[in-house]
């Protein structure tokens, strides 16, 4: 069993709600991996603590409407989802409290971290990915 969720709607199960919020591709030629209006990511709100799950997206404008985000889970996967420099965006534009970037294969981590390391407020939480 599931349940289909379009982008802006919303489901509640007991103490924990989710949100669909939209996830794709902006970069001409990229935007054939995840077009516009297809896929989802989520927010996961479990009592006050609020959990974005991007998906496979770039660092889309709809990012900047996401408030109060505890934990950011942001793809970091060239060519299919954001650059380090999109992920650094994106942290800024949202502050979430916590970063884990994930879907990175050979994507150079040890730039993302040059990239915020200056960025108060955000811990940025890496996790071996082999």
């Amino acid at each position: 069993r599931g349940i289909v969720l379009e982008h802006g709607k919303t489901w509640q199960s007991n103490d924990i709600k989710v949100e669909a919020v939209p996830a794709y591709n902006t970069t001409p030629g990229r935007d054939k991996f995840h077009p516009k209006g297809r896929d989802n990511g989520y927010v996961l709100t479990l009592g006050e603590t609020r959990i974005y799950i991007a998906g496979d997206t770039e660092n889309i404008p709809e990012m900047s409407e996401l408030k109060n985000i505890a934990i950011a889970f942001l793809p970091m996967n060239q060519p299919y989802t954001m650059t380090p420099e999109q992920v650094a965006a994106a942290v800024l534009v949202m502050r979430p409290g916590i970063v884990y970037p994930y879907h990175y294969g050979d994507t150079d981590v040890q730039r993302l971290k040059e990239l915020l390391k200056d960025t108060k407020g955000v811990e940025l939480r890496i996790r071996d990915m082999r």
